[in-house]
């Protein structure tokens, strides 16, 4: 026996098994699928705008610095400019003069270094400053000639006579002979001061180069000196008068964001970087926000989806087993047909020979009375004995004949008749089916049945099954509680006020359970063991009341007992 049952459960599992895994594949790929999507085109949108907003934000800076240090280097042109227009050579060449000017100079702003005037062959007649350049000549130095050609002048960085790096901002007046030049250095440490002045982030700097890729400038990161060639200057060519945006890495394989923009006509190229890692810190924040969001939620999507599947199974498993308990319940409903039908054919049957026993009854009881002459004393007592038999026969053989009767009445299957019916017999006839069963489990009946009850519309073999259903369910539930003493069933038949015939069957049985109070009139829904009860008597019997354009009630307490109400229309 333990055997077949463990290959049961051993066949219920392999069978459970690939629904299993179907329902779990779909529980987990239904809802990963769109979760998954979202996050990705959230991420999509998400990381565009941060890269856009980033590089935005760059090249706003790169435009805001460029236009300061051009800002910057037309002023100190400008201040120079302004020199040469007010005074002449003659004035300028005065110590006393050149010096006031350069003091001037440096009240409106500390970047010059020095200032010195020279004629047109280059020669410094005059200076003010620190450095021992007066009579030194410039004829052949590229600043110059430029300035000479061009009349301003604003070099690049380089070491001249100082042998420092430095660059001089120069503004010719006149020209041929009579020309001369005024030449002013600008402190580096201030220009580069003015171009580091970017801060981006914890990596960002600004550098500029000139049109060889010369650092003009110092870098926050030291990587690149003053004079030194930026090997990486060729990809920073062509940004033209806009601003050039591109991602590079560096010597040292660190990604770059980058941002150029070229200033003083072009000669020069502003170089705005940050580390790709710094540029797009909100951006690796969201990744790692983003997988976080992902595994959490496909943690959750699991969890939801073992926990729902095993719900699943198991509501499967219940209505699997509710379907295996209807099916047995309808075999046992078929039965029990069945049953009623060999019922009705053994009444039937019965009757025959009751009917039998019945005519030699009356046979014997006439032979009897025609037997001739006195009978003595010691037979006429034998004599007495055979008529009490004879009557304790006829009693007896009427008893069953009534029992086969009722049988037959209450197992036809002839469609529903409606007819004006009185309850009191039929009530009578059904309480005579069962009065042997009341007196073998020792309950008493109690019952007030008057004869004057109004009539009521029905068939009346199924009255009498209602009836009988409903009095053996008491039947059942005094026995479950009392045993085979101290049960009653009582039954009362009465008209209401509303012109309703009412009929009230109660017991002081186990009682209805509340949580099944709501159920009772379910088909199949029953409290007995399996075997003893299909589902289908109250359900019938509620339909049958209802057809009679009744209604059937119930109230019930636990180790109290039961009342059913039925309440018929009543008709004249």
């Amino acid at each position: 026996m333990n055997i077949t049952t463990d290959e049961n459960n051993t066949s219920i599992n392999k069978q459970e098994d690939p629904v299993k895994k179907s329902i779990l594949t779909n529980m987990i790929i239904v809802p990963f699928v769109p979760f998954v999507l979202a996050i990705l085109v959230s991420f999509y949108y998400f990381t565009t705008a941060l890269e856009t907003n980033s590089t935005s934000s760059l090249e706003r800076i790169v435009e805001d610095h460029r236009d300061m240090i051009e800002s910057f280097l037309m002023e100190r042109k400008s201040d120079l400019e302004f020199i040469v227009n007010t005074l002449d050579f003659d004035r300028i060449d005065q110590q006393p003069t050149i010096d006031m000017m350069f003091e001037n100079l440096n009240a409106r702003s500390n970047a010059f270094v020095d200032l010195g005037l020279f004629d047109s062959q280059g020669v410094h007649v005059s200076y003010a400053g620190t450095y021992p350049l007066v009579g030194k000549k410039y004829y052949n130095e590229l600043w110059f000639k430029q300035v000479m050609q061009t009349g301003t002048y604003i070099s690049d960085v380089f070491l001249g006579y100082r042998n420092v790096p430095h660059f001089v901002i120069a503004v010719r007046r006149g020209n041929g002979e009579g020309s001369w030049v005024l030449r002013a250095t600008i402190d580096t440490l201030t220009f580069d001061r003015l171009v580091a002045g970017v801060r981006i982030g914890k990596t960002g700097e600004a550098y500029i180069l000139n049109q060889e890729g010369i650092s003009q400038t110092g870098r926050r990161s030291g990587d690149v000196e003053v004079m030194d060639k930026d090997p990486d200057h060729f990809d920073f060519s062509g940004p033209g008068n806009g601003i050039k945006t591109f991602i590079k890495k560096d010597d040292r394989e660190n990604k770059y964001l980058y941002a150029v923009a070229r200033l003083k006509s072009g000669e020069w190229l502003l170089v705005v970087r940050q580390e790709k890692k710094d540029a797009y810190h909100y951006l690796y924040s969201a990744v790692y926000l983003s997988l976080i969001i992902m595994v959490m939620g496909t943690a959750v999507i699991m969890v939801m989806a073992v926990y729902t599947t095993e719900r699943i199974l198991k509501r499967i498993s219940r209505l699997g087993q509710e379907k295996k308990n209807l099916g047995n319940q309808l075999i046992h409903a078929a039965q029990l047909v069945e049953i009623g039908e060999m019922a009705a054919g053994f009444a039937h049957e019965i009757n025959n020979p009751l009917q039998i026993i019945k005519g030699e009854h009356a046979l014997i009881t006439t032979l009897m009375e025609e037997m001739p002459g006195p009978v003595d004393a010691g037979k006429k007592e034998d004599l007495n004995e055979i008529v009490d038999s004879l009557d304790q026969i006829k009693l007896q053989v009427n008893r069953c004949a009534e029992i086969t009767q009722a049988i037959l009445r209450f197992g036809r299957k002839n469609e529903a008749v409606m007819q004006k019916l009185t309850s009191e017999p039929l009530l009578k006839e059904v309480l005579h089916m069962i009065e042997k069963k009341l007196q073998i489990n020792g309950i008493r009946l109690v019952q007030n049945i008057p004869k004057d009850l109004p009539a009521f519309m029905g068939d009346p073999s199924q009255f009498q099954q209602v009836m009988l259903n409903l009095f053996n369910n008491a039947l059942d539930a005094i026995t479950e509680r009392h045993g085979a003493s101290g049960g009653v069933l009582g039954i009362e038949s009465l008209k209401d006020n509303d012109h309703h015939l009412v009929v009230k069957i109660s017991d002081n049985g186990a009682g209805i359970r509340p949580e099944n109070m709501d159920k009772i009139f379910s088909p199949f829904f029953t409290t007995k063991p399996v075997g003893k009860g299909s589902g289908l008597g109250l359900s019938v019997c509620y339909g049958i009341v209802k057809s009679f354009g009744g209604t059937m009630t119930v109230t019930s307490d636990v180790n109290v007992g039961t009342c059913f109400v039925i309440r018929l229309p009543a008709v004249n």
